[in-house]
């Protein structure tokens, strides 16, 4: 399948959907986001990538809100969210859908509750209709409705991926966030999940925002690429151009070499 960049779709507006200036954050005397300056175009895929511990993480709980920056501008529809009260807090949130790193499934709830969950606990739907509408969410990603009577512990790795892919779209949300979406799948359903990713980001017309290392990943759902490295933002481009970047950060990183810039921290045995 072509990357998102190459598949024939509305281009996404430039008007930015989310935007970051200078956001920082501490974790006592580590400085993990040295003043992050990011725009996301609404209807834009974006995907940051970066090593371990380069601040993917913490940037992005710090656009949900999941941690307060100690500095800095985070803007969701040119709207100001660092100060934002818990009640408007409560509303920017239903703008937001997340894939979360381990799928993040409730063991006790069957598959097609937790779907439902943010419906019938946020919205305060009617259970009846929320999972009429869970299960034509699980449809969405190719899974039957037989399963959403399962519990999460019946289902493969990658089945658990698509049931925490259709509950991150049930409220059909503008803004979705994927946390290293493809982690522990093997190649081929990883590439699956990335060609969900693709079709339900587009049938929703939503802005994307992913963070990974895995570039077969980022080179098939991005339509730009941002890479952060020490906390900063240092280099954006489209999809299309990350093998020509210029930059010797992004090189090394794209094409896995041991040797550059990136000096990976080993503590001898």
């Amino acid at each position: 399948m072509p990357s998102r960049s190459d598949t024939n779709r509305t281009p996404p507006s430039t008007t930015p959907k989310i935007t970051l200036k200078g956001v920082t954050k501490h974790f006592g005397p580590k400085k993990v986001l040295n003043g992050i300056d990011l725009q996301v175009g609404t209807g834009e895929s974006l995907v940051v990538i970066g090593g371990s511990g380069t601040g993917k993480s913490v940037m992005l709980k710090c656009i949900l809100g999941l941690l307060h920056p100690d500095s800095g501008s985070i803007r969701v529809d040119d709207a100001e969210t660092t100060k934002l009260n818990p009640r408007d807090r409560e509303k920017l949130q239903h703008k937001f859908g997340m894939l979360f790193q381990g799928a993040a499934l409730f063991d006790s709830l069957p598959v097609w509750e937790n779907v439902a969950f943010g419906l019938i606990q946020g919205e305060h739907m009617p259970r009846a209709q929320a999972k009429e509408i869970a299960i034509a969410k699980l449809g969405a990603v190719g899974l039957t409705p037989d399963v959403a009577e399962l519990s999460p512990s019946e289902l493969s790795g990658g089945m658990q991926k698509r049931v925490g892919l259709a509950r991150a779209i049930a409220d059909e949300p503008e803004i979705i966030f994927f946390d290293e979406p493809t982690t522990g799948l093997d190649p081929i359903m990883a590439d699956v999940i990335n060609e969900l990713i693709v079709e339900c980001v587009k049938d929703l017309g939503a802005t994307a925002v992913t963070i990974t290392h895995d570039m077969a990943s980022a080179r098939k759902i991005a339509d730009r690429v941002a890479m952060i490295h020490q906390g900063r933002i240092i280099w954006t481009g489209h999809a299309k151009d990350i093998d020509q970047s210029g930059n010797p950060y992004v090189d090394q990183f794209v094409n896995g070499r041991a040797d550059g810039p990136i000096k990976m921290q080993i503590r001898a045995l």
